[in-house]
């Protein structure tokens, strides 16, 4: 492969498609001058000017260098780069090294650290801190509730600040907290604790989708994604054998519940500062030889979303909520995130109400973990392997839905039909990379992607918090309106997904009749354009 030295163009006279459409959210064309480099240049001199022309009013207004993407900064004085494909398989196999496991780490801890308090519960903390069942149901509520309103800030400060550093300091701060609900004594303690932990925790997911589109092509990221999200079938695995362990544990100095938030927390304190001081916060500033950077950044070129800006744009945070996708990613993820928090938060209680002691329950737990990992593994390998992103999503919510029938309509008395469905209704859970990876490719422009994954998980929270108030003490031990839940929403979340995956084929197909002879803009992959703004950009579905 061979890239041309960004510096060294002449200038460029030709222009973006135009496109006036009511659909069109920004009716602008983009000239971009690039200044022949010289051997004097200076690094204050500026590198190009893009000029934007509104159609309408005909006025011009300068973007200086540091509006357009890092990377094309850190390009500017590159010669020729020429790397094949064994060069580039080589970087990419360096890159899951570099990256990969400390990603699956910190989000199988997050998913740990978020499912204690479900192991907890039939180890005896209700019993030990005078707690009812709907209270309980109000911890997984508060903590999902600071979760959604710390998104949006978060996110901003995702952006201005080194995100691996921000990321691996709320890692560090959430396994302190998480240490810290040993020591809670009734409600009201661990009310607070879940309310800090969802203010720290909600850094995670929308850091990691953004790490992973800046280091990964878009028909890589739903593996990578996959990967670092199998945290949450492999956290199930670990903390159902770590809770049925200290089910022996005898002695009187603490309770069970306690030592388990205790050994986690301080893990997830040794990992957060691992990532601090280890993980690169993007390509230009990691470890990498430089001229691996340069390829690790050019082979980026084709994704069309740049890797990072520190300028928080405004016209951009605007342009999410203008966005059709931005709704029906909004309906899919909430939908289908009610089910996950029965699952995340009472599956342990419905596996014990079908008659089981509270040992037997902690193991059965186990086949759920086994299940969700399956699925991501599929579904991931399937969305990369065949560039199906929403198909997989439909056949992972099928499976989901099957199980959700089972739990509500087989009759009482086969225990292990309701077993068997509780058990696929972890599939519902193990669609969210491949929702995350939807969000990840087809959303363009470094502030309108922070915004988006914000939109995402405070999506997911919501979801997350109207799920647990499906299951109300009187409805024990049973739980069938929660069940139906379940039914009903995993149903909507299919019938949007075939929804979205029509509109980007129509997006896809208008976009084609639009540029048809239109000749490409050199470097307007790194110019930091909205995926609306850009015409050459194809949505991944």
């Amino acid at each position: 492969m061979v890239i041309k030295k960004p510096g060294n163009t002449s200038t460029l006279s030709s222009l973006l498609p135009l496109d006036t459409s009511p659909s069109c959210v920004q009716p602008f064309q983009l000239i971009v001058t690039f200044k022949t480099m010289s051997s004097t240049l200076g690094h204050n001199d500026k590198l190009f000017t893009t000029h934007a022309v509104d159609i309408e009013s005909k006025d011009t207004g300068h973007v200086s260098p540091t509006q357009a993407d890092a990377a094309l900064e850190y390009l500017r004085t590159e010669n020729v780069a020429t790397f094949s494909d064994v060069d580039e398989k080589r970087l990419v196999r360096k890159i899951d090294r570099m990256i990969v496991p400390l990603m699956w780490a910190i989000y199988f801890l997050q998913y740990q650290d978020k499912i204690l308090i479900n192991y907890a519960s039939v180890m005896g903390l209700l019993e030990d801190t005078g707690m009812r069942t709907d209270q309980f149901s109000n911890l997984a509520l508060a903590f999902y509730v600071s979760y959604l309103f710390f998104e949006l800030p978060t996110g901003y400060l995702m952006q201005r600040l080194p995100t691996a550093k921000y990321l691996g300091l709320n890692v560090t701060l959430w396994g302190i907290l998480t240490t810290l609900n040993c020591v809670a004594k009734n409600f009201p303690g661990l009310v607070v604790l879940r309310v800090l932990l969802g203010c720290f925790e909600s850094a995670v997911a929308p850091a990691l989708i953004l790490i992973t589109s800046m280091w990964y092509k878009r028909d890589e990221q739903p593996k990578r994604m996959g990967f670092w999200y199998l945290g949450t079938g492999t956290a199930t695995i670990v903390g159902a054998l770590v809770a049925y362990g200290l089910l022996f544990y005898t002695a009187d100095e603490f309770y069970a519940w306690q030592i388990m938030f205790l050994i986690f927390g301080l893990i997830t304190i040794a990992v957060g500062i691992t990532v601090i001081v280890v993980f690169p916060d993007n390509p230009m500033t990691s470890r990498l030889s430089h001229e691996e950077k340069i390829m690790a950044i050019e082979r980026l070129r084709e994704n069309r979303t740049g890797i990072e800006n520190k300028h928080f744009k405004w016209e951009q945070f605007f342009e999410v909520f203008k966005d059709p996708q931005s709704y029906l990613l909004a309906v899919i993820v909430a939908s289908s995130s009610i089910s996950n928090a029965a699952i995340s938060s009472f599956s342990a209680l419905i596996i014990k109400n079908f008659g089981f002691t509270t040992k037997e329950t902690e193991l059965l737990t186990i086949p759920g973990g086994v299940v969700t990992v399956i699925s991501i593994l599929l579904g991931t390998y399937l969305a990369g392997r065949f560039d199906q992103r929403c198909f997989s999503t439909i056949g992972i919510f099928c499976c989901g839905l099957l199980g959700g029938c089972l739990m509500a309509f087989a009759p009482s008395d086969n225990k292990g039909a309701k077993l068997a469905g509780s058990y696929l209704t972890n599939c519902v859970g193990s669609a969210l990379p491949l929702l995350y990876s939807i969000a990840g490719a087809n959303i363009a422009g470094h502030t309108k992607k922070v915004t988006m994954n914000a939109i995402v998980l405070m999506s997911f929270c919501l979801g997350n918090i109207l799920g647990p108030l499906s299951f109300r003490t009187e409805d024990e031990p049973e739980y069938m309106p929660a069940k139906i839940a379940i039914v009903a929403t995993v149903s909507v979340a299919i019938v949007f997904t075939v929804a979205l995956k029509c509109y980007y084929i129509w997006e896809n197909r208008r976009r084609d009749k639009k540029c048809q002879g239109l000749q490409h803009e050199e470097n307007s992959e790194f110019l930091d354009l909205t995926d609306q703004a850009n015409l050459e950009f194809r949505y991944k579905h």
